[in-house]
């Protein structure tokens, strides 16, 4: 059997580019990246896994280019058996009634974080029903919280998870999973020490302030391995559902 082929967006960095390193060192996949830029840390597994990894530059808004992406994916390795939705933004940070955030801003967001699973998810679903893959969705606690400010990001993250509820409904041969990575130490996290506390409640920025400072925040590295494992065997049992990546759910998926 070849070596499973697994699609990931947002890969150039944070989280994607760790799961990228972990499917391709620790789990002999063969992947798919589809990202805006190729950072130094991505060419530099390009030079490592020139046979097993293929690099793709997309703007995931672009639903032809995004499609095209995909589709070239699965003809490059001839399947395609997971896919990971990871790019996402946070921006714009607001309170809902904040005049400086435009409706198009709003819908700028959506196109990032909602519309483009959608078309991710049209493009690679006949390569999945052939495998009966997995789709994991790297989702947020932002999903089912409120966050002062985060109106944008909470109601995106809502409707991505709702969406891969739905998935599993209609696809029952195919693995729908929202995850959430938790505070992970990402350029994410840095943004929000720095510039979130004139958006967010005190209490929550000193929140996130003191899970830096006390060396609280998720290593990219381990939630990375838990989403790579998760998108090659992650159970049926699994689909439709929610889950933190330190759960009870993925102890199994963790690295030994």
């Amino acid at each position: 059997m070849p070596n499973p082929v697994v699609v990931i967006t947002g890969a150039s960095k944070g989280i994607g580019l760790a799961v990228t390193r972990s499917l391709l060192k620790e789990h002999s996949a063969r992947v798919v990246t589809i990202s805006r830029t190729r950072t130094p840390e991505l060419s530099q597994l390009i030079q490592e896994h020139e046979q097993s990894l293929l690099t793709l530059e997309c703007n995931i808004t672009d639903e032809p280019a995004l499609q095209s992406a995909i589709t070239r994916g699965k003809d490059h390795f001839g399947q395609i058996d997971g896919l990971i939705l990871n790019a996402a933004t946070l921006d714009a940070i607001g309170r809902i009634d904040n005049a400086d955030i435009t409706l198009d801003d709003w819908k700028r967001h959506f196109d990032i974080n909602f519309f483009s699973l959608v078309t991710a998810i049209r493009a690679s679903l006949p390569g999945l029903r052939e495998s009966k893959g997995r789709i994991i969705f790297v989702s947020s606690g932002a999903a089912t919280g409120n966050i002062h400010g985060w109106g944008a990001y909470n109601a995106s993250k809502a409707a991505m998870n709702s969406l891969s509820r739905t998935l599993a409904s209609e696809e029952p041969s195919i693995v729908s999973l929202a995850l959430a990575p938790g505070r992970v130490d990402t350029a994410m996290q840095a943004v929000l020490r720095d510039a979130g506390a004139q958006h967010m409640k005190a209490a929550d920025h000193k929140s996130f302030v003191d899970a830096y400072n006390e060396g609280a925040l998720v290593n990219p590295h381990d939630v990375g391995y838990v989403i790579a494992a998760l998108s090659l065997r992650a159970p049926l049992s699994l689909t439709g559902q929610f889950v933190r990546w330190d759960n009870e759910e993925c102890r199994e998926f963790r690295r030994k």
